[in-house]
């Protein structure tokens, strides 16, 4: 019996989480380590205090209990009971009130308080002896949610890898100063939901909108002092509440239906998800949730001394995924996501972590296993970032069939390659590709690569071309964050130039990487403000900055800037309307049996020996793409003149007939197309430029408009 007369029964340890069934609520919480588990309940503010009773039962590892008769909406934490032995990884600490790792809403707001770690902050012994304050007035409290939440009312536009775009933006960053988003909607995903931003991304030729993390996340410990926080959000509590700051006045429900007005418009949502740590850090971090639930289950411990955590994160600890209890954690909240928000895939953090074990990363580890035979997950995009700061790490390539992989090696190779690195040819054709080197050999497909030039971690594509050193001064760390090999160009001066030809030629460098990443074989990823020259005054680690540095400035575009921007949807109609760039399956030399397939040229439009591909002062190369219809065939030729000089190129004399210019990275926007050649004939190739022709010349029905395919 309860303090204020509720009875509680034994509940159901099968259904994690406080769900409301229509009659009363069950609650189950794991900790297989606990002495008990205490629920305490709140007002509907999560403000008051109401109740406390302690769960009942204990079934494996379950603590649970039913409460007839408690609605949806009632809040509530818990207080876990056990013993509090560092050096033996137990952390318990009845003094804090803990987050429900399932909870599917919150009420109240966190906040920093020295009451948040479990030990006494400023005692010599550290983390050694705990604390006895309590953190439940700044602790957000689980909301009770009811059972069969509605799904989706928009079929998934199930768009084919081939033919995805990604583009990588912020919540927050994309809708701050958005004019056609509401100001009270602005940074919600009411306001991405708008009209407005949908038109950009369809006009723009967008497939697949990749968020950064919406997971409910918190700032870090001090940052809030520097006037900093945790923008991107890598930083999560819980990992079913969307993040309180994004929700608005529509609460959860305006996630679910962003989605739906995305679906009807045919873009697809990714979320990028952070499954690899938790934002309670390393042995001197908070005591907020897992740490404090059963801190030697949900955490990867050092063997020796369980009081420290492994840290292949680089934010303090590891999640455990190893455990079973951890591993159906994470699957759930990704099925929750999937059927109930009904988000189209994910793009996984760290991703060398789900996949590592006592031997090594492995490709049939239980996490992908798990995911692989899950009926809810079958359909969804699954995209990693394949490396982690671990042992074996790095992980390009080496991840199941069905997978996409964030694939560092093209961004490092374009930017080499146009920065005019010697010896970059292969390279570059392998990229170019599809990365078959990497991929092909497992019996992927090209969409295997996820191809990019820049992303939110490192330099904007303005910044790339406008500074060789970074800038992370605001960062408050004495510049030594960030990544220190970037690859970049500052064409003579570091930063803001106002000499002309300076800043013409930073231009034709985006013009050539996005033209770059437009023809090569794989799935394009470009991040928010790219395609129109969005900087970050040379930021290459902007994590910490709710400011202008990160919010994309939409009425303070450069006319250049508007440029690039028409120029970046050319180049994405063109991968739609010649279907050879949006490849299923790797091609290689066209073989005479009527297969589609890819030449490498010479200058000379002859094709490329071994000899030829040694060559380390060869900068220019001809790229020919056939595809064929029938008995009909369509040619398209990309030519890159990489070196600082005028070239001179010679068409292939096969196939014969007029090849129509279609992009020209080097001209003014009113000359790139149009200009005709015939077969053979020498054409002159501007100093570091791209031109891309046609055989025979696409017709002005098939350029498509305004974004839509044709």
């Amino acid at each position: 019996m309860t303090e204020f007369g509720r009875s509680i029964e034994a509940g159901d340890p099968s259904v994690m989480g406080a769900r409301f069934d229509g009659e009363g609520t069950r609650f189950a919480l794991f900790s297989a380590h606990a002495e008990a588990v205490e629920l305490c309940l709140y007002d509907e503010q999560g403000a008051n205090l109401r109740d406390r009773v302690f769960l009942p039962e204990q079934t494996h590892g379950v603590w649970h209990g039913y409460i007839p008769g408690l609605p949806a909406g009632a809040c509530y934490g818990y207080r876990v009971y056990g013993p509090y032995a560092p050096h033996a990884g137990h952390r318990f600490n009845p003094a804090k009130l803990l987050l429900d790792p399932y909870a599917r809403e919150l009420a109240g707001e966190f906040r920093w308080d020295p009451s948040q770690f479990g030990y006494r902050l400023g005692h010599p012994d550290q983390d050694l002896a705990p604390d006895d304050s309590d953190n439940a007035d700044h602790m957000p409290k689980a909301v009770v949610t009811a059972e069969n939440a509605p799904p989706p009312a928009r079929r998934r536009p199930l768009t084919p890898w081939p033919q995805s775009v990604i583009y990588e933006c912020h919540v927050k960053g994309f809708t701050w100063l958005h004019p056609d988003v509401p100001r009270p909607l602005r940074g919600t995903f009411a306001g991405l939901a708008q009209p407005g931003p949908i038109a950009y991304l369809k006009a723009l030729g967008i497939t697949s909108v990749e968020l950064m993390p919406v997971h409910a996340f918190i700032d870090d410990f001090g940052m809030r002092d520097k006037g900093l926080g945790n923008y991107w959000g890598y930083n999560s509590l819980n990992f079913f509440c969307p993040h309180p700051g994004y929700l608005g006045a529509g609460g959860a429900a305006g996630f679910r239906d962003m989605v739906n007005r995305f679906h009807e418009a045919g873009l697809e949502v990714i979320l990028d998800v952070v499954y690899n740590h938790t934002c309670e850090g390393g042995h001197l971090g908070p005591t907020l949730s897992f740490k404090g639930i059963d801190n030697r289950s949900y955490y990867q411990l050092l063997p020796g001394d369980r009081r420290f955590y492994v840290n292949d994160s680089g934010c303090g600890n590891t999640i455990n995924i190893g455990h079973p209890q951890v591993l159906r954690l994470i699957m759930d909240s990704l099925r929750y996501w999937a059927e109930e928000m009904g988000v189209d895939g994910f793009r996984f953090d760290l991703a060398s972590i789900l996949g590592r074990r006592e031997r090594g990363f492995d490709p049939y580890a239980p996490f992908f296993q798990s995911l692989a035979q899950d009926p809810v997950l079958a359909g969804v995009k699954l995209i990693a970032e394949p490396w982690d700061i671990g042992p074996g790490g790095y992980q390009l390539g080496g991840f199941p069939p069905g997978w996409s992989e964030w694939n560092d090696r093209y961004r490092d190779t374009i930017r080499r390659f146009w920065r005019g690195d010697p010896e970059q040819l292969p390279e570059l054709a392998r990229r170019l590709h599809g990365s078959g080197d990497l991929f092909e050999h497992a019996g992927r497909r090209p969409w295997a690569s996820v191809n990019y030039a820049a992303s939110h971690d490192g330099f904007t594509l303005r910044d790339l071309v406008s500074f060789e050193q970074r800038h992370n001064e605001a960062n408050q760390e004495r510049n030594q964050d960030g990544h220190d090999s970037n690859f970049s160009d500052n064409h003579g001066v570091e930063g803001p130039s106002d000499d002309p030809e300076i800043d013409a030629r930073r231009w034709r460098r985006q013009r050539n990487l996005l033209a770059t990443l437009a023809v090569s074989h794989g799935v394009p990823m470009l991040t928010a403000g790219d395609e129109f020259g969005r900087g970050q005054c040379g930021n290459n680690n902007a994590w910490c900055h709710d400011s202008r540095l990160n919010w994309i400035d939409w009425e303070g575009i450069a006319p250049r800037g508007r440029e690039l921007q028409e120029f970046s949807r050319e180049l994405l109609a063109l991968r739609r309307r010649f279907p050879a760039l949006q490849a299923s399956e790797y091609r290689h030399r066209p073989d005479g049996t009527g297969n589609d397939g890819i030449q490498w040229l010479t200058s000379d439009g002859t094709p490329m020996s071994d000899e030829h591909w040694h060559q380390h002062d060869r900068r220019v190369l001809g790229y020919l793409l056939t595809e064929r219809d029938g008995r009909d065939s369509r040619h398209l030729l990309v030519i890159f003149n990489a070196s600082g000089d005028d070239e001179n190129y010679c068409l292939p004399a096969w196939p014969e007939g007029i090849w129509k210019m279609i992009i020209d990275t080097a001209a003014t926007e009113q000359a790139r197309v149009g200009a005709e050649f015939t077969a053979g004939a020498r054409i002159g190739l501007p100093a570091q430029s791209i031109r891309i022709l046609g055989n025979p010349p696409l017709e002005a029905s098939e350029q498509g408009s305004e974004g839509e395919p044709s």
